[in-house]
């Protein structure tokens, strides 16, 4: 690619000159110098500026999603050069949702960078809507996702099999309660995820499949992390859902207690997302690679 198309990557997908001027470690003045020289290439302007922040104009968005294509297509062709001398290489971004980034997908890319140590990975992580709009704006390669909802432009293949559970702290008053009643459930002080989680919208749904007024449930406080909820059980007289794939070591160790709700259980599907239309060579190896590891 043309260096300035590079420059432009930067500046579109930081919004900033100067966050671009430090990810490709040259001064600001070049790189306004380069998105005027592309500017005066296209005869229009591709970004505009209001107050103190900068946006991409309509031509903008027209490049940078051209630019991305032809920026894979470059990944592509490296990636079919190195089968031919037998060193696949390459790099790609994954986004995965927390829980996912935080307790599955980490060993899997171990693994895979064992057998093919020249592809690069990088990984981003927040909640699934977030990750869903990144893939969207073409800032990620291929998403990971734990909701159960669909977005236009996106198909959506099942990777692994996961429960939420509903668990309580060693130290609560609810500890020695191995089974709870949906009347329980339901009036119990109970934390959950942050809005925009997969896992959030998962309870909403099996919830409403139940006929039970997720509004109604006793919600102290939405966090944004499995982590900040694990820590947070540990010194709070409640309950919380959460992924039992993330609360295998605590289950063991006994510092979080798992109580079975009669009639409730809430299975749900990590799924791979991807852009409609276009893959590359990369990310569909990645892909094949997660579908038969052995978790």
């Amino acid at each position: 690619m043309d260096y300035r198309d590079s420059v432009f990557i930067a500046v579109a997908e930081n919004l900033s000159f100067s966050k671009a001027a430090e990810e490709l470690h040259i001064s600001q003045p070049a790189v306004t110098r380069h998105i005027k020289e592309l500017e005066s290439k296209y005869n229009i302007g591709l970004f505009e500026r209001k107050g103190n922040k900068i946006y991409l104009t309509r031509a903008g968005k027209t490049v940078y999603n051209s630019l991305k294509k032809v920026e894979q297509l470059y990944r592509d062709l490296s990636f079919e050069i190195g089968q031919l001398n037998n060193t696949v290489s390459g790099e790609f971004i994954i986004g995965a949702s927390s829980t996912i980034s935080q307790y599955v997908i980490p060993r899997v890319i171990a693994s895979f960078h064992k057998r093919y140590p020249k592809i690069r990975i990088h990984l981003v992580n927040g909640n699934s809507l977030e990750m869903e709009q990144l893939l969207l704006e073409n800032k990620l390669d291929v998403a990971l996702v734990e909701n159960e909802s669909s977005l236009a432009g996106i198909r959506y293949k099942s990777f692994l099999d996961d429960e939420l559970i509903v668990v309580t702290g060693a130290k609560s008053v609810y500890a020695k309660r191995k089974n709870i009643s949906v009347e329980d459930f339901t009036k119990f002080p109970i934390v959950l995820r942050e809005h925009g989680s997969g896992t959030l919208e998962i309870i909403k749904r099996t919830l409403e499949k139940q006929n039970i007024d997720f509004n109604g449930l006793n919600t102290v406080v939405h966090l944004g992390s499995t982590e900040s909820i694990k820590n947070f059980l540990q010194d709070f007289d409640g309950i919380a859902v959460i992924s039992e794939k993330a609360a295998t070591i605590e289950l063991y160790l006994n510092s979080l207690i798992k109580l079975n709700v009669a009639g409730i259980s809430i299975p749900r599907k990590f799924r791979i997302a991807l852009r409609q239309g276009y893959e590359s060579k990369q990310v569909e190896l990645f892909e094949n690679f997660l579908l038969q590891y052995d978790f």
